[in-house]
Parts: C-alpha cells; sequence; structure tokens
C-alpha cells in the first residue's frame, strides 16, 4: 500500500468545520499565542516563533522585495487546502502579487498564491508536518512553489511543478551557502550564506 493510500485511510479527528471554532477560539483565549492547523485530518500546533525563525521570514521578505517590489510577502494568513483533506494551513508566510489578500478571511483560497515559507522548528513534529504532508497538501492546492528552510538540516528545498496527486513533481535542495534561484515567474535568486548564523 502506498503512503497516499495510507494516509486516506486515516480518519479525521473532527470535521473542518469544527476545527475553524477551535482554532478561533485558541486564537482569541490566547491573544495568537497559541495557532493552530489543520492537516491530514489532525490538528497541529504551530509552535512559537523565535527570534531566529522570524529573522529568517523578514530575510526573505527582504530579498522579495529586492528582486519583485510588485509582491506582498503575508506572515500568519491562513490557506484552505481542501484538495488535501480539508486542511487548513498557516505557512510561516505566503508570497503573492500585491494586496491580493484584501478582503479575504482567516483562511483564504490559495488560488492566486506564488509561493509558501515554512520554516522548521525544533520540535517532534517537524518531520511529519513540514517534510511529508505540507508538500503533498501544497502542490495539490496548486501552489507553485514551497520553499523549505530547514534549520535541522542546514539547507533549503524548493518544491516545484505542483501535481495534485503528488504534491510537487520537482525538489531541489540547496545546503545553506549555496545559491538557490527560484525560476520565473519570480526569478527571484536567493544567497543562502546568510542562514547559517541561524541555526541552532
Amino acid at each position: 500500500m502506498t503512503l497516499m493510500a495510507e494516509r486516506g485511510l486515516q480518519t479525521p479527528q473532527m470535521s473542518v468545520e469544527e476545527f475553524e471554532r477551535i482554532a478561533a477560539f485558541a486564537a482569541k483565549e490566547t491573544d495568537d499565542a497559541v495557532r493552530l492547523e489543520f492537516i491530514n485530518g489532525r490538528i497541529g500546533v504551530k509552535r512559537v516563533a523565535d527570534g531566529d525563525h522570524n529573522t529568517i521570514v523578514t530575510w526573505l521578505l527582504r530579498r522579495c522585495m529586492q528582486y519583485r517590489p510588485d509582491l506582498d510577502l503575508y506572515q500568519g494568513q491562513g490557506l484552505r487546502v481542501e484538495k488535501y483533506r480539508d486542511g487548513r494551513a498557516r505557512p510561516d508566510a505566503v508570497l503573492v502579487p500585491e494586496e491580493h489578500f484584501a478582503g479575504h478571511g482567516e483562511w483564504a483560497d490559495p488560488s492566486g498564491v506564488l509561493l509558501v515559507l515554512e520554516v522548521t522548528s525544533y520540535d517532534s513534529d517537524t518531520d511529519r508536518r513540514d517534510r511529508q504532508e505540507k508538500p503533498v497538501a501544497y502542490g495539490a492546492a496548486g501552489i507553485p512553489f514551497y520553499l523549505l528552510v530547514d534549520r535541522d538540516a542546514c539547507a533549503v528545498k524548493l518544491y516545484s511543478d505542483p501535481d495534485p496527486g503528488v504534491g510537487y513533481g520537482n525538489c531541489r535542495t540547496a545546503p545553506f551557502g549555496v545559491a538557490l534561484l527560484i525560476p520565473e515567474p519570480l526569478g527571484i535568486e536567493l544567497d543562502t550564506e546568510k542562514l547559517k548564523q541561524y541555526v541552532d
């Protein structure tokens, strides 16, 4: 049995509507200190970002502004990744055309999203969540690029060529210190040398 088939047999913990009510309550009651996601039918807790994590997001923001000032990088925007078991994901950052999310609610449709960013946290479910489930979820949603800054592996992974059946058809890995080009339609070159400073 394939991994996709095994995942398809898992029973969701709850409906997506129940999850959204719980997520809204948690955000309100904790002043957004607790951020929840609903991936592969299960609730996941997004760890509160540390300073290095936030600095990596800011690093990407600066690169995007340098190459593509016509784009916006949103932090904390929830996405409906519904093709992947009615999921709700909250990427560390989402790159979109300017003002793309104006008028959207907490959980936006992923159409029009150009890239999602995740930065690994040092927690027990990083491997399952960021390296296994999210490439499937984001690819199935048709998001052109998924950029994973993997602080454990000291590498950046760029997933591309979304395919609803498998997630992404292509993944390139660049160790920290090696330049990585995000191809057109973005055309952004990332010098990853600085990322070496933001790992424990």
